[in-house]
């Protein structure tokens, strides 16, 4: 127990290392060569590294010092640990890879917007992945949330980014903030592909007259387990065992196509799963 309990607190402070400074590369080598903005507390760093010249790594940290403090009072102890990880090697990273941001001589702002954003979702998806934080926003709403459950992080974030982006739109202009905006719904929309998973599945659910064909091909040739799940038609009364099973998109047309040669009357639904675990499918990182 304890070998397993080491084992993946040193896993999870891995990828919140690793992606903390993918989030730094994506912030110095796309969005700050282009004057462009990140959300939470990096965005607010960049403002002030755009017009004053302090180096973004620093601010950040400057800004999480009574976050912290705040934190380890309020918070679990192993979620603050992780953000401190997440936080510092952040920080550090956005001063060492400072340089970078020189690299790339693209006069392409829309580019710096997409690659950005996708680097940067990548990043903090593997810290939120690993029950991490990048601190700043993310410790402020925790906080409150433990004192209101009715609290909406999702719109509190939203709202301040978008203040931050006004604040873009203000100082910088109008259409570098309009790239943040563009840069901000990529990164997000990686970083809750990379929480759910890119290996998507697919539930299905099938009611058949020949569920036993059908049974055996899922169990033999697809080579998945099935649930049966027992239900009643409303029309005729009769009872029904409706099969029930879990498998990947790959699968899925092979599938479809043999229960429609099995039973061409065959009710098939599909719909979208994530976050699929156990014998067969492949754990998170």
């Amino acid at each position: 127990m304890n070998k397993s309990f080491y084992k993946t607190n040193l896993t999870d402070i891995f990828f919140i290392f690793l992606g903390s400074i993918l989030g730094a590369v994506g912030i110095n080598m796309f969005l700050a060569h282009a004057k462009l903005l990140s959300g939470g507390a990096s965005g607010i760093a960049l403002i002030f590294q755009y017009l004053f010249g302090i180096d973004a790594g620093y601010l950040v940290l400057l800004i999480n010092i009574p976050l912290f403090v705040l934190g380890f009072m309020k918070l679990n102890k192993r979620f603050m640990i992780y953000t401190f990880v997440g936080t510092i090697t952040l920080s550090a990273a956005l001063v060492i890879t400072n340089p970078i941001s020189n690299i790339l001589h693209i006069n392409d702002k829309l580019l710096y917007c997409i690659y950005g954003g996708v680097v940067n979702g990548i990043g903090y998806g593997l810290v939120f992945t690993h029950h991490g934080s990048t601190g700043g926003l993310d410790i402020i709403s925790m906080v409150i949330r433990k004192h209101n459950s009715n609290f909406n992080v999702g719109k509190t974030n939203f709202y301040i980014n978008f203040f931050i982006v006004a604040i873009s739109a203000f100082i910088f202009g109008l259409p570098s903030a309009l790239y943040t905006l563009i840069a901000m719904y990529i990164s997000s929309f990686v970083l809750d592909y990379v929480i759910k998973g890119f290996n998507r599945s697919k539930c299905v659910i099938i009611i058949t007259d020949k569920e036993n064909e059908v049974r055996d091909y899922i169990m033999n040739k697809v080579k998945r387990g099935i649930t049966y799940l027992y239900g009643e038609g409303a029309f005729t009364h009769k009872e029904k065992r409706v099969i029930f099973c879990v498998i990947s998109l790959a699968e899925l047309p092979n599938l479809k196509k043999a229960v429609s040669y099995i039973d061409d009357k065959a009710f098939f639904t599909i719909f979208d799963t994530s976050e699929v675990r156990g014998l067969g499918f492949k754990s998170d990182l």
